[in-house]
């Protein structure tokens, strides 16, 4: 197994991308390229876990029709001579078998299991085909069973490190806040504001059961964290209205109440032009 770290694009995603550099097993395209679906099995790389069932259908529905028009990449499974292993196009692979072909096209590569495991995760990537929990399970495997770091990941995926990092952190959810994120019932960007939170899977239910806005989240999750005593409470009626005050006033608005109805309202201005809204605003006869 190779540990040794990378920087920038790697050998594997070379050959993917055509660099001539990496070598392609020397097979005639129209003939021998050919191979039997049965003699192809699933990359244990694979970061992906769940295919969409009716964009899998309308795939071999396609391929009936024309045929798999770009090969899938493959490498040669080391212990089965005959045999290879799928490195990309698993998804044209299980829609070739929906659509009835005995054989389909490959590309046959010799590349490292590193390698096989960068353009697992970069070609599902580039596609939005991972969900973000198997997104961050492909790069915690390069982090710890290849010694990526950080910022080669970021270099590797061209992804930010701060993109790296937070979809890092969404594994330290509990199981079934990462059971939404996998079933795409919550977004990454609503689920990331809960890492951390004690009771944020309570949050999350109530975030899924009530759609709330990106912004409700923010002030719900804000005011969470903000309270310290047991007489300062969150309700939805509060909710609507910062949000109905917001869209008057074009800017952002926070309502902290307590029990006994007592609190205070933030506006958040950013320049003097705002600053200057709310003034004329509040002192107006």
């Amino acid at each position: 197994m190779n540990t040794v770290k990378k920087k920038g694009l790697g050998r594997g995603l070379s050959a993917l991308f055509g660099d001539s550099s990496v070598k392609e097993k020397n097979f005639d395209r129209n003939e021998l390229n050919k191979v039997s679906i049965s003699d192809l099995s699933r990359n244990p790389f694979q970061p992906r876990e769940f295919f969409n069932e009716t964009k899998l259908e309308e795939l071999a529905n396609s391929i009936k029709k024309s045929g798999v028009i770009q090969p899938i990449a493959v490498r040669p499974k080391k212990l089965e001579p005959g045999k290879y292993e799928i490195i990309a196009g698993e998804r044209r692979w299980l829609a070739a078998q929906k659509a009835g072909l005995h054989e389909i096209p490959v590309t046959i590569l010799d590349l490292t299991d590193v390698e096989s495991l960068e353009i697992a995760i970069v070609e599902n990537v580039q596609r939005d085909d991972l969900n973000p929990i198997e997104e961050a399970r492909g790069y915690k495997r390069l982090f710890e069973q290849f010694k990526h770091d950080h910022e080669s990941i970021s270099k590797l995926m061209s992804k930010s490190r701060s993109h790296i990092s937070n979809t890092l952190r969404l594994l330290t959810l509990p199981k079934d806040i990462i059971g939404m994120l996998e079933e795409g019932t919550l977004t990454s960007g609503q689920a990331r504001p809960l890492i951390g939170l004690s009771n944020s899977s309570a949050i999350a239910e109530e975030i899924v059961s009530k759609n709330y806005s990106a912004r409700k989240i923010e002030y719900l999750v804000k005011l969470k964290k903000s309270v310290k005593s047991k007489d300062k409470y969150h309700n939805p009626n509060i909710l609507h209205l910062q949000e109905k005050i917001e869209k008057i006033l074009g800017l952002k608005v926070f309502i902290s109440n307590k029990k006994n109805n007592s609190g205070k309202i933030t506006i958040e201005y950013k320049d003097l032009e705002q600053f200057d809204l709310v003034s004329n605003l509040l002192t107006k006869n």
